[in-house]
């Protein structure tokens, strides 16, 4: 959700009417038996990192009520499978939405065991609009471009900045995709799943989605439930908020750990020298933050990039050594080099993010209802912000543009579900992109479906990133379709990771030294993992 997906906190619920499920004529996906498949043709498309991978494509209806229609090209990639024991396609999908989906295959093909994912024909996609799918959107290029208006709107003038950007985006999308923004939405991408699986010759699919592409796996599951054969969720949206109501709530999820993260730094004041009271230390971040916002480091990194290039600490505390030791040059040093260079490494959004960020937009803009009336969205976020200022209005002005899109709005899918088969969810209990409520929302929406805990864990995305635990769980159920039965809300409950210790190095950029160590398994992740979902 807020980019990837935002969603609930560890607050309440937030109900956002009732969950009717969509009119037919609405979005309801209409059979595609009338288009006939076409197989698709794979080529050797292999990198350094994943050599056996393939590409190929599929042409699917721009519009899926009218089969013959205007074509478009959604891009596919490929891991075959290499056992005598063949289980078929496993599609992925690494949320946003916007997130392209074409190196997740080779990442979650290496990341199983070798046995589990040579059973299988691990199936990557870039979702319509998306990447090398075509046509890929681009409302406005440069539209982060630093350096931005301060986030917070202290002012009217910079309010009105704010605005004006969001408008404009959305009146660029509007002129340059008239035809294309009412089919970018979740049930479309849904439709094309269901596409995909025609041209492989499949008569089921296996799923296994993060973030956004967990609420994309739910509604596939329950347009098409009989062609499901597994289903597995990771860091799971809560559905019953998208998308206004998810956002507004991950606020203060997001604050949470920011404040989890200054702690860590305070335990570590003889690395960082920031103070041991977190209280003290947070003080200096926004410090650090105002002083920016008169004087961007480097003419390139003001207030908003400040909370651009912080927020993916909320995702994984992975990032945390580098964030604390570009704050503590900055602080200690007045040296801009490492938060600058956190910046191009690390931000949740920048000048190349033009592509995502406009499928983001369009597909939460059209997923479900946000309110028109700005006045709505000051009320709301002025509230949150004096609790959650971390993250409040930088989240706000991310999604600002839906209450000006060109295009109207359906209504949230109900993905409750009795028809599946057994189901695997995974949720960490400090999740902030996804938090908590979320998961146990899904688990009871889809009938035997089983919850995976991790236990205390604050990360976003949390199997095939180095927890045993979880990942015997994914294993097991991709091998022989068996998941954990508990009696609790949670069927099973894994311990989380260890924190992560301060750097050995003075390099902010060293991810790569740590090559093959958990640390660099989980940041892989989250650099194809689409941050806001």
């Amino acid at each position: 959700m807020r980019r990837s997906a935002a969603v609930l906190c560890g607050a309440a619920v937030v109900m956002a009417g009732s969950l009717t499920a969509v009119p037919a004529e609405a979005s309801t996906p209409h059979p595609a038996a009338a288009a006939k498949a076409v197989k698709v043709t794979w080529k050797k498309c292999g990198t350094p990192n994943y050599p056996t991978l393939q590409c190929g494509s599929v042409k699917v209806p721009l519009d899926h009520r009218h089969p013959s229609g205007k074509k478009i090209t959604l891009a596919l990639s490929r891991v075959p499978h290499t056992a005598k024991t063949y289980q078929g396609p496993l599609l992925v999908n690494p949320g946003g939405p916007g997130g392209s989906g074409l190196s997740l295959a080779g990442f979650v093909a290496s990341s199983l065991p070798k046995s589990v994912a040579a059973q299988y024909d691990v199936i990557g996609f870039d979702p319509r609009g998306v990447g090398k799918s075509s046509p890929a959107l681009d409302c406005k290029p440069g539209h982060f471009k630093p350096v931005r208006p301060d986030s917070v709107p202290g002012t009217p003038a910079i309010e009105k900045a704010n605005l004006k950007r969001a408008k404009d985006f959305a009146a660029a999308c509007g002129k340059k995709y008239a035809g294309v923004l009412p089919h970018i939405n979740t049930v479309n991408a849904a439709a094309d799943m269901d596409a995909i699986r025609k041209a492989l010759g499949a008569k089921k699919i296996n799923y296994f989605g993060y973030s956004y592409g967990t609420y994309l796996g739910a509604v596939y599951a329950k347009f098409y439930p009989d062609r499901v054969r597994r289903l597995v969720l990771d860091s799971i949206v809560d559905p019953t908020g998208v998308w206004y109501d998810d956002n507004i709530q991950q606020n203060y999820a997001f604050e949470g750990r920011q404040h989890a993260f200054t702690a860590w730094i305070a335990k570590h004041d003889s690395t960082y020298r920031l103070g041991t009271d977190p209280a003290k230390v947070e003080a200096k971040w926004y410090a650090m933050r105002a002083a920016l916002a008169k004087k961007p480091a480097g003419g390139k990194v003001g207030a908003s990039e400040l909370e651009d290039t912080f927020i993916p600490g909320g995702y994984y505390n992975g990032y945390w050594p580098y964030l604390a030791q570009a704050f503590a040059a900055y602080v200690n040093n007045k040296n801009t080099g490492p938060l600058i260079e956190a910046y191009d490494d690390f931000a949740a959004v920048g000048p190349s993010d033009d592509n995502g960020y406009s499928v983001y937009t369009a597909v939460q803009c059209r997923d479900a209802a946000w309110p028109r009336d700005w006045r709505q969205w000051s009320k709301d976020n002025w509230a949150v912000h004096a609790k959650a200022p971390f993250m409040t209005w930088n989240n706000a002005w991310y999604n600002a543009p839906c209450a000006f899109w060109p295009v109207s709005s359906q209504r949230p899918v109900n993905v409750a579900n009795s028809k599946l088969p057994p189901a695997l969810l995974f949720q960490a209990t400090d999740d902030a992109a996804t938090p908590y409520p979320g998961g146990v929302t899904v688990h009871r929406l889809l009938r035997n479906s089983s919850l995976v805990v991790e236990q205390g864990g604050g990360n976003h995305g949390v199997t095939l990133s180095g927890n045993a635990c979880l990942d015997k769980h994914l294993a097991t159920y991709l091998t022989n379709g068996k998941v954990p039965r508990g009696h609790g809300v949670a069927d099973a409950v894994c311990k989380k990771l260890p924190d992560p210790k301060p750097l050995s190095t003075k390099k902010a950029s060293a991810l790569a030294a740590t090559s093959g160590s958990d640390t660099a398994r989980g940041a892989t992740l989250h650099d194809l993992v689409r941050f806001r979902g």
